[in-house]
């Protein structure tokens, strides 16, 4: 691991324990072939592997990306899933196999990030600030290409951890074309990172790269977005799309969706100047896996979420006449070659393929073996892997709160079924958030379900969990006797209005006064875009017997792009927010009523309740230091039916 960092680990390891003690509580792998199950010696102690894994071997082209984004501190992997067990060892191990393969082949390949590192496991979550413990680890991939995202942006603490720690280790590397913070000496903005990169790669190919967030508006007040409309007509913009340098590809990565975004406004300044240089894009931000086709010299992917997904772009059609690239003509041998156009009337010289591959161990080894080389492990990724142990372990992640009884999952299940986990959390709120106080005034504890961010699966409930289901630190607030008739009305507005654009998938909450309150796509937004797109779902490219349950993805390519086939998980739709309610009578209804929400939607419960009421009349319902992390793991410790088998908890 890289040792950059070795005091501000320790620092971090030791404000973290105290915060614990406190809160404590031919040539590749054979086609038309489904593996079966490999024992292993790596991953994290107690992951599981998956039960199968891909079919035929990956695409390679003259120029190949692999790609990661919003991994946010996922590094441990998924400790309950198999479809994505492995941890960031076996990652690093995988690119290292990967780049060396590339070399031997006499082509190119860029590994590249997308952005948004925080806020989502107890490894990146754990330490103050978060991340500083899990960049060390994420330093350990040799990436090519690297960009900021959202999640880098909404603490001060966090932008300048960004600045002083990521931007200086990776250099050049890392890009943040339409970012910057203020210097904390002179006040004057810079750039956090590198506006953009020109640079040859090892086989002479001559690349222009820039990394463009969306034009996020919820960044602490120490950093400025520059909208891509205005980035495109920046001097150091035009200077560089209009380079007398030679350009074989523009590479445009950033924490962006690919899909309607403000990738478009920078593709289409690329594109009046350079009308015939491919532009490869990698994205991020949505959560999702996708790709999409801009024009027949243009394609674009994004890799999904949380360590569950690899991307693989690959492309060919580079000559002697229309690129430096000194490398195969026209190929690799003795592996599968992209051989699709971007569309099927495109007369471009250039074929791509894509592939979203499965965050596991038995993906990897199968990507990773040749015909000369059969073992996977080496001492690079060994060391990672021994790291996040340790870590883990130091960090107390580990430490048992419970035992969940079964399966509790956001989307998978009605949102009123007893599978489905709102109606659990809502009973978490009527339960523990209580002020002794005022206990026996009738509540609603008013939530939003973009702060849900992951699923409860059956087995131990752990401190890493904690940060799992929900890793955002939103205070709760009150206004106390509100008439019931008006009170009762609130949560029904408040999905009406669709006040959750304040938090989505991108959302992180901010310092109250130091930050203000993003406005992003609603939760409900992206996960009808995530349904429009599962409508489309239904063939997969091959037969596998007992598929499992994951990704089935669709793209503008259609539904061949998974390397592992699955059976369809199933969707339904959540409302933005839910409640708990306590202290009514028999017939739920009480003359007042306190109204108790999360700090971040203040305004919105003020504008709906109207002009009687004023940030006057709010204030903490139990303290400015419980919050939204706070609460489960707190039921989980009183709840009978979690703690039925603890410390032995059984699981699937």
């Amino acid at each position: 691991m890289a040792v950059k960092h070795s005091f501000a680990v320790a620092s971090a390891l030791a404000l973290a324990l105290a915060r614990v003690a406190l809160a404590c509580g031919g040539c590749y792998a054979p086609a038309n072939h489904v593996e079966h199950v490999r024992h292993v010696k790596r991953m994290q102690p107690g992951a599981l592997n998956a039960s199968y894994g891909p079919s035929s071997a990956l695409e390679w082209g003259q120029l190949n990306f692999m790609h990661t984004t919003d991994t946010h501190g996922w590094l441990e992997g998924h400790l309950k899933e198999k479809n994505y067990g492995a941890d960031w060892g076996d990652f690093v191990t995988f690119s290292t196999h990967f780049k060396h393969q590339a070399g031997n082949m006499g082509v190119d390949l860029l590994i590249v990030d997308t952005g948004d590192l925080h806020d989502g496991a107890g490894l990146s979550d754990a330490t103050s600030p978060d991340g500083e413990i899990s960049i060390t680890i994420f330093d350990d991939v040799d990436y090519d290409l690297l960009a900021i995202g959202n999640h880098e942006l909404y603490l001060a603490d966090v932008a300048y951890q960004t600045l002083n720690e990521i931007s200086t280790y990776w250099g050049e590397k890392y890009l943040t074309s339409n970012v910057q913070i203020a210097n904390q000496e002179t006040g004057e903005w810079e750039y956090i990172g590198k506006t953009h990169r020109y640079f040859t790669t090892e086989h002479g190919l001559r690349i222009m790269a820039f990394g463009v967030l969306f034009d996020f508006t919820g960044n602490t007040n120490v950093t400025k977005v520059i909208p891509a409309k205005t980035m495109v007509t920046q001097k150091w913009f035009m200077e560089a799309i209009n380079s007398c340098d030679p350009i074989d590809v523009f590479v445009l990565i950033g924490h962006n969706p690919v899909r309607d975004s403000s990738f478009q406004t920078v593709f289409d300044a690329i594109r009046a100047v350079n009308p015939d240089t491919p532009i490869q894009i990698l994205g991020g931000h949505s959560h999702i896996r996708d790709f999409v086709v801009y024009d027949d010299s243009s394609v674009a992917i994004e890799s999904g979420r949380y360590c569950e997904t690899l991307g693989w772009l690959s492309m060919s059609g580079f000559t002697e006449d229309n690129s430096g690239f000194n490398g195969i003509f026209p190929n690799p041998a003795g592996v599968p070659n992209p051989t699709r156009k971007a569309t099927n009337a495109s007369s471009s010289p250039f074929f791509y393929s894509r592939r979203y591959l499965d965050w596991n161990r038995q993906t990897f080894v199968y990507h990773a073996e040749t015909w000369y080389d059969h073992t996977f492990d080496y001492d690079n990724g060994r060391a990672t892997t021994s790291d996040i142990t340790k870590y883990r372990a130091q960090l107390n992640l580990e430490d048992l709160y419970g035992c969940v009884p079964q399966d509790y999952c956001l989307t998978c299940a009605p949102f009123d079924s007893d599978s489905n986990i709102f109606p659990l959390l809502a009973e978490a709120l009527a339960e523990v958030v209580v002020n002794d106080d005022r206990k026996d005034v009738a509540r609603y504890i008013i939530s939003n379900t973009g702060g849900v961010r992951f699923d409860m699966y059956k087995g131990p409930f752990t401190f890493d969990d904690s940060f799992i289901v929900s890793p955002f630190q939103d205070a709760f607030l009150y206004i106390p006797n509100v008439p019931y008739a008006q009170a009762s009305t609130l949560l029904a507005a408040l999905n009406n209005a669709g006040a959750s654009g304040k938090r989505s998938l991108g959302y992180m909450p901010t310092e109250r006064d130091l930050c203000v309150d993003p406005i992003v796509e609603p939760m409900s937004e992206v996960r009808r875009d995530e349904m429009l797109l599962n409508s489309r779902r239904g063939v997969t490219r091959r037969q596998v017997v007992d598929l499992v349950p994951g990704y089935t993805t669709t793209d503008d390519w259609g539904s061949d792009g998974d390397d592992t086939a699955h059976s369809e998980i199933p969707y339904y739709g959540i409302p933005d927010f839910f409640q708990g309610t306590a202290g009514f009578d028999e017939n739920g209804e009480a003359d007042v009523v306190d109204v108790v929400f999360v700090d971040f939607i203040e305004g919105d419960v003020l504008a709906i309740l109207g002009s009687n009421y004023t940030s006057a009349d709010v204030t903490y319902y139990v303290s400015a230091n419980f919050t939204t992390q706070d609460y489960l793991p707190l039921f989980v410790k009183q709840s009978a039916a979690f703690q039925a088998d603890y410390p032995n908890c059984p699981s699937n």
